[in-house]
Parts: structure tokens; C-alpha cells; sequence
């Protein structure tokens, strides 16, 4: 797989695309008789910019606070974050049959980080085509579960309302206390977290699997054969670090039988990579299972998915890098060398993920200082990796919830900025095309 190179002029069309977007959002959800009682502009902008980042943090309770048109709205902004609204854009584009130009590819290309130009429309349309197959059926076996509980007419909107959130990994519920009722359910804790992987690991993986799979490719790139690797090592880490540190807490998985266990700490570790659901209470978690878990949400998913963070492929090569350096050798992974410009590049993306993350927290606990420092961290990089799960306010919405405008602001920042991926964000922030007519001498430093 090629490495993308941004287009700063792209890029900033895109993150400013979205800020239009959340904006429209918010005033259709502070208009009246969307929700039940005025919201103020805030927490409605608030609101609009979790569902189009696919967080998942809430400062009102969909469920409550919502009427059906509240809820539609907000399924739709996390569709379009999903997808991407140049990718819904191009789809309409198609529908009418109407050209695409060079600068609507580019625009495409940049949206769903698929690595060049040619043959992106059609990727494009294999991928809708994947994405509401997979919330459809994922929608109808939901649907079948919740039909035991509910109403057939509310069990069908339940169920895919469960399964588009799922899928898009926004982590948003309609149940007054998200999915703590189906906490030792297998089959909806096996449907939501199979609909959170395979949205999470990215498009250009799925894509690459179904050709491999249909014999049209004779191998996996170096690329899928890393995120599902990674994928399945971080998932299989964040299980056993959850099952171990919580397992004799009374007051999270202490009481439960050894299955429950097992199943909540896979749920929870799903959902701590891309994710919001939870099935547990994680303000009863130990510290040591919040500062993991913040470390989990931080490398979130695979790139050009629904996933947030900085993507396990950074994560990957930054060990791989490690490695060899160690081994005084080329870094190299399957029998392949990985370019300079790609570790840089990671270098880059880590960084300065930890200096934002770093920056934020200390705003945060300025601003709301009575408020546990490892709350905030929770909180921070949950809204940084588009994560969505929370210690909660000590009622069913989020820790954000008790904050105050600014630092409800300083968490829309993060989650749009979560939403383009660090790197992209500081391009379209703090860059500027500039040509480069000097070379300076190189200097020794010593490590």
C-alpha cells in the first residue's frame, strides 16, 4: 500500500467540511421538537460533533433527551462521519450520473486515505456496497434479539440504530443506559463487538480481505497483514489487562461469574479501542484499568476506517522501528522495507498526539480542578481517539457533562481533530506550502 501524501488545500477543505457540518447539525438538534427540552447551543454543537466524529461522548441522554427526529438526525451526522460527507457526495454524484472531476477524486482520495487516485471511485462503491450490507444484516440479528424484549416496530428501529452506531464505531445508544441490561448477553455482546472490529480495522483491509478471500488477490499487503495482526494482539492485551485488574473488584467484575467475566472484559476492551458501548460501570474501574485503558484508546483502530487514535499501524511500525534499531538492522517487516517516510511520519503522528493529549489534560485541570486527574485523562483520550466511553457524571452521561463551556469546547476541538487524524489536522492547522531555496549544514546531536 502506497503512503498517502496530504494535500494541505484538501485537507483543510475537508476539516473545515466538517465544521460546517457539526454546525448544521447543531441547529437542527436546537431547533424545537427535536429534543424534548431546549438545549442550549453548546451542548447541541456538543452533541452534533460526537456523532459526526463517531465519539459517542454524550452530554444529553439520546435516549431521554431525544424524541425520534433527534435521534434520526444524530443516526444520520454518524453515517456521514462514517463514510465521510465527500464520500456520501461522490455516492450521490453516481446515483445521478453525473462526472467526477480531478479535484472531487482528490477530495476522495484525502477522505477515505486510499493511497492514490486511480480507481478510487470504484473503491468507493465496493465499499457502500460492504457498509450497508454489514449494518443491514448486523441490523436484522440485533433486531432478533431485541424483538424478545420489545415491540417488532421498536425492536427494528433499536436494532439498527444499534448496528449503523456499531459499525461506524460511534459507541451511541437509544437505551436510557446503553447496553448494561445485555451485560451477560452473548449475542448481542458478540454481534456489537464484531460490528465495532470490522468497521474499526478500516475499508482498504476489508476490501483487501474480500479479494483474498473471492481468490482475486494470491496474498494480504504488508499493510492488512499489520492491522490484523495488531488488532488482534491489542484486543487480546486489553481482555486480559481488564479481566486482571478488575477481576476481584466488587464493584465492577468482582461479582459476576468467571463467563461474565471473560465477556465483559472483551466488551470492554473492544470498546476501549474504537468504540463507546459499555456494559459495565467504569467509574468503579481501579486506576491502573483507566490509565491502560486510556493507552488502548489512544492507538485506536486501523487507518481509513471508523476508528479514531493514532491508528495501530503507527503503533506497529514504532515497535518495529524499536526493534531494529536495537538489532542495529534495516527496518524491514514481512521480508519488506518500511520507508523512512513512514517511520517519520509516525514519529510525527505520536508526538504530536502526546503533546496535544499532554496539553489538553493540563487545560482541563485548570479548568476543572475538582474533577480526579485520571478522569480527565480518561476523558481527554477518549475524545482524542473517538472512543466515546466514559467515567460517566454519576448518572447515565458523560463525564462532560459536569464541565463547563470551555472545557466542554476543548472536547469538541478534540473530537473533530480526532476525527481527521492528528497529522491531518496539523497540516490543515499549522502548515503552509513554502519553498525550500536553503540547506543548512547537519548537526551532531548525541542520544
Amino acid at each position: 500500500m502506497k503512503q498517502t501524501h496530504f494535500d494541505r488545500k484538501t485537507v483543510r477543505f475537508l476539516f473545515f467540511g466538517y465544521i460546517i457540518i457539526a454546525f448544521l447539525g447543531a441547529f437542527l438538534l436546537s431547533i424545537g421538537g427535536v429534543a424534548k427540552e431546549k438545549l442550549s447551543f453548546i451542548d447541541a454543537l456538543f452533541t452534533s460533533v460526537s456523532a459526526i466524529s463517531m465519539t459517542g461522548l454524550i452530554v444529553k441522554n439520546i435516549a431521554l433527551d431525544f424524541n425520534l427526529s433527534g435521534q434520526i438526525i444524530i443516526l444520520f451526522l454518524i453515517q456521514i462521519g462514517g463514510l465521510g460527507y465527500m464520500g456520501l457526495g461522490v455516492f450521490f454524484y453516481v446515483l445521478i450520473r453525473k462526472k467526477i472531476g480531478f479535484h472531487e477524486r482528490n477530495m476522495l482520495k484525502e477522505s477515505l486515505l486510499y493511497p492514490h487516485m486511480e480507481g478510487v471511485v470504484d473503491f468507493l462503491r465496493k465499499i457502500l456496497f460492504f457498509v450497508f450490507i454489514a449494518e443491514f444484516i448486523g441490523g436484522i440479528l440485533l433486531f432478533l434479539r431485541f424483538a424478545l424484549d420489545m415491540p417488532i416496530n421498536q425492536a427494528l428501529w433499536f436494532g439498527f440504530f444499534h448496528s449503523i452506531s456499531a459499525f461506524n464505531n460511534a459507541g451511541f445508544s437509544i437505551f436510557e443506559t446503553g447496553l448494561v441490561a445485555y451485560r451477560g448477553d452473548f449475542w448481542i455482546n458478540f454481534v456489537i463487538t464484531s460490528l465495532v472490529i470490522i468497521g474499526g480495522i478500516g475499508y482498504f483491509v476489508l476490501l483487501e480481505l474480500y479479494l483474498f478471500q473471492r481468490k482475486r488477490l494470491s496474498s494480504l499487503s504488508v499493510h492488512t497483514k499489520i492491522v490484523l495482526i495488531s488488532t488482534l494482539v491489542l484486543i487480546l492485551s486489553a481482555t486480559l489487562a481488564v479481566f486482571c485488574f478488575e477481576y476481584a473488584n466488587i464493584k465492577s467484575l468482582g461479582a459476576l461469574s468467571f463467563f461474565d467475566k471473560l465477556l465483559s472484559s472483551y466488551f470492554t476492551a473492544v470498546n476501549y479501542r474504537t468504540s463507546g458501548f459499555n456494559t459495565l460501570d467504569l467509574s468503579t474501574f481501579k486506576d491502573a484499568s483507566l490509565f491502560f485503558g486510556s493507552l488502548f484508546m489512544i492507538i485506536g483502530g486501523g487507518p481509513g476506517g471508523t476508528s479514531g487514535g493514532i491508528k495501530v499501524t503507527t503503533f506497529a511500525v514504532l515497535i518495529i522501528y524499536t526493534y531494529w534499531v536495537i538489532k542495529n538492522g534495516r527496518v524491514r517487516v514481512f521480508h519488506y522495507e518500511i520507508p523512512d517516510e513512514v517511520v517519520k511520519r509516525a514519529f510525527v503522528i505520536a508526538v504530536g498526539s502526546a503533546a496535544y493529549i499532554v496539553i489538553c489534560v493540563l487545560l482541563l485541570s485548570l479548568l476543572e480542578g475538582e474533577v480526579r486527574f485520571i478522569y480527565l485523562l480518561f476523558e481527554t483520550s477518549s475524545a482524542f481517539a473517538t472512543v466515546g466511553v466514559s467515567v460517566g457524571d454519576g448518572g447515565t452521561l458523560s463525564l462532560s457533562a459536569l464541565f463547563g463551556d470551555s472545557a466542554k469546547l476543548i472536547i469538541i476541538v478534540m473530537m473533530i481533530s480526532g476525527r481527521i487524524g492528528i497529522f491531518a489536522f496539523l497540516v490543515a492547522i499549522f502548515t503552509k506550502d513554502k519553498e525550500k531555496y536553503i540547506k543548512y549544514p547537519e548537526g551532531k546531536i548525541y542520544l
